[in-house]
């Protein structure tokens, strides 16, 4: 797909998001619960229009993002020749943002479906997508595992985002299932978290090596 095709999948996003909003909008308080802390307590208000305006900016930026990051990629970083797998992880970050905020709008409405939403479960599922389709991003400033050393070389980029990829499908089951069995937040955020350094690290080691054997 097309950065300027994509941009019709984040209007409906968008669409979508505005007729929740008017739907539920009736059935919810003055200020409603944004932000919850990793012991599922809740840490933070806003408004109703707050809540529904602020991820409609954060989508409506990617959207941007998507067609404006491939046009000002420097030479030897292009997005063109993973172009499709570009725009599909940006609108996978864009409907996780949708599906999170339809969360917030469910629970702040009183329908039991939020609560579920709401927790690290959309998490889970983006984490899959973008192990999924780790593996076929090539060496670029925008998306990816971006460390000193997979920018410096093809290779360490290649092995790092697959050991990377497995690592982020594998954190994705790990907090779906968690999340399904009401498990502590806590550990659905370290997880997370090892997800994302371990391949860090993992690029350093990985460099040392090549460097060595070159």
């Amino acid at each position: 797909m097309k950065p300027v095709r994509s941009l019709f999948l984040s209007v409906l996003f968008l669409l979508i998001l505005l007729a929740a909003f008017l739907w539920l909008y009736p059935q919810m308080p003055a200020l409603v619960p944004v932000h919850w802390n990793v012991h599922g307590q809740i840490n933070g208000y806003a408004t109703p229009i707050k809540a529904v305006a602020t991820p409609m900016v954060i989508i409506a930026i990617l959207a941007l993002l998507t067609i404006a990051l491939p046009a000002i990629s420097p030479r030897g970083f292009e997005i063109t020749p993973f172009m499709s797998v570009f725009v599909v992880v940006m609108l996978a970050v864009q409907a996780f943002v949708l599906i999170t905020a339809l969360g917030v709008l469910l629970n702040a409405a009183g329908h039991p479906a939020g609560k579920f939403v709401i927790r690290m479960l959309p998490v889970g599922v983006l984490l899959m997508i973008m192990g999924n389709y780790m593996g076929k991003l090539r060496k670029n400033f925008f998306v990816g595992i971006r460390t000193p050393w997979t920018l410096a070389s093809d290779e360490v980029w290649e092995r790092t985002h697959r050991v990377g990829g497995w690592l982020f499908m594998l954190a994705g089951v790990v907090v779906i299932v968690v999340n399904l069995v009401n498990a502590s937040l806590a550990f659905s955020v370290g997880v997370i978290l090892a997800a994302a350094l371990i391949p860090a690290v993992y690029s350093y080691f990985v460099y040392r090596r090549v460097e060595h054997n070159h």
